[in-house]
């Protein structure tokens, strides 16, 4: 055991706890339970009855956290420099540790300790077996954590990485609910029902020992939403909430940042290998893009174009494409540039120049989509700008991209 003297102190709250749920329970309050059904081939089938103790503790963690128990657990819980972490759960507008601690592992204890009882006779082993458990997590190598937001706007036929540790995958059907039972409330209208709402965005990352403070999932699942935005043209938003876990269980309910969490207008769209792939070499340049401030104008505007009516619409468009490729030279400096980046032919080019005149049209908004997809994938910015001026001047060739990239970008 390497914390006796957190035994003793959860042990103490987790015995309170029960004799509150005896008492509850002797005075009419309803345990519900689980009729569960486990059949095999060319056996009986057997029936099981399974008290459902989460919800009926989780009703009641409120009102255990005011007795003494609970505060004397918490207070040894906060003085343990391996329960740090816990202490930065997300557990309301305001920081509280003493919230987060009692959210992230008191709560989980008692509920692990109680289906381990299957029920509310007490059990010395069942508590042992979850305090063992919490113990790996507090004194382990280190923490496995996660985040999960719903995503919208998007359908996937299989699931696709965007990097490591970060993919779009399909939803499990009660996931989230399991963990989670307040998920219910925070989910999109008709997520899990409708094609384009079947799909997760998830974020896994490994944390070292010691480790005080979870990542920016809020931030990094923004960037992700960004780069799809971009790879597929699509009305994409996660969220309104992501629900983070640590070592497997759960950990806090933050809010997506509001410009990841409001869906664009537009059809649905669908992610296919190509664009997944487009997606996932944009991401990790979104991660570096405040370097440029130019082209983070550039994205910014471009992003907040996609909520905007005219001609405000169309304001933002000009200002993203002017960051991005025309600088002191001006808009139209920045639509001879677009036209010769996006052009593969001299027509082309005059009729991507000639869209581009009306900021306002469906085919220049995209063009100017896939101009700052392309910036983000040559890099060098200012490098690009001058090959593209010498190109323009008959000096040397179109800047050189990939053909995988570029098909799947147009």
């Amino acid at each position: 055991m390497r914390a006796p003297h957190l035994y003793e102190s959860l042990r103490r709250f987790c015995l309170d706890a029960f004799a509150v749920f005896a008492s509850d329970l002797e005075t009419g309050a309803d345990l519900p339970f689980a009729f569960e059904e486990h059949g095999s081939y060319g056996r009986p089938t057997l029936y099981e009855y399974r008290p459902l103790v989460r919800g009926f503790v989780e009703a009641r963690a409120a009102r255990l956290a005011r007795r003494d128990d609970a505060r004397m657990a918490l207070e040894d819980l906060r003085r343990e420099p391996a329960a740090r972490i816990f202490a930065s759960a997300y557990a309301g507008p305001r920081p509280d540790e003493a919230a987060a601690l009692y959210k992230s592992v008191l709560v989980p204890l008692l509920v692990r300790t109680a289906e381990g009882c299957g029920g509310f006779d007490w059990d010395d082993t069942a508590f042992d077996r979850a305090f063992h458990e919490l113990e790996g997590s507090l004194y382990g190598d280190g923490h496995a954590y996660g985040a999960v937001a719903p995503l919208v706007g998007i359908s996937a036929g299989a699931a696709v990485e965007l990097g490591p540790g970060i993919r779009v995958r399909a939803a499990t059907t009660g996931e989230l609910a399991a963990h989670w039972p307040e998920a219910t409330g925070l989910l999109p209208n008709g997520f899990g029902r409708e094609p384009d709402r079947l799909c997760v965005l998830e974020l896994e990352r490994s944390l070292a020992a010691g480790t005080s403070d979870p990542p920016d999932a809020p931030a990094d699942l923004a960037d992700a939403v960004t780069a799809l935005r971009l790879a597929t043209a699509g009305p994409i938003a996660a969220g309104p909430v992501l629900f983070e876990r640590l070592d497997w269980r759960p950990y806090g309910v933050r809010p997506v940042l509001p410009i990841a969490a409001t869906r664009p207008l537009g059809e649905p769209t669908r992610l296919d290998p190509f664009r997944g792939a487009v997606a996932a070499e944009l991401l990790p340049r979104l991660g570096t893009v405040e370097d440029d401030h130019e082209l983070a104008e550039a994205l910014d505007r471009w992003e907040l174009s996609l909520f905007q009516a005219e001609p405000f619409r169309s304001e933002q468009l000009r200002a993203s494409l002017t960051a991005a490729l025309g600088g002191a030279d001006g808009l139209w400096a920045a639509a001879v540039r677009a036209a010769a980046l996006l052009g593969e032919s001299g027509r082309e080019r005059a009729d991507l120049l000639a869209r581009l005149r009306d900021l306002a049209s469906e085919a220049a908004a995209d063009a100017v989509r896939r101009v700052l997809v392309e910036l983000l994938l040559l890099g060098e910015r200012p490098a690009v700008v001058a090959a593209l001026d010498e190109t323009l001047l008959g000096l040397r060739p179109r800047p050189a991209r990939p053909v995988r990239l570029r098909m799947t970008a147009s």
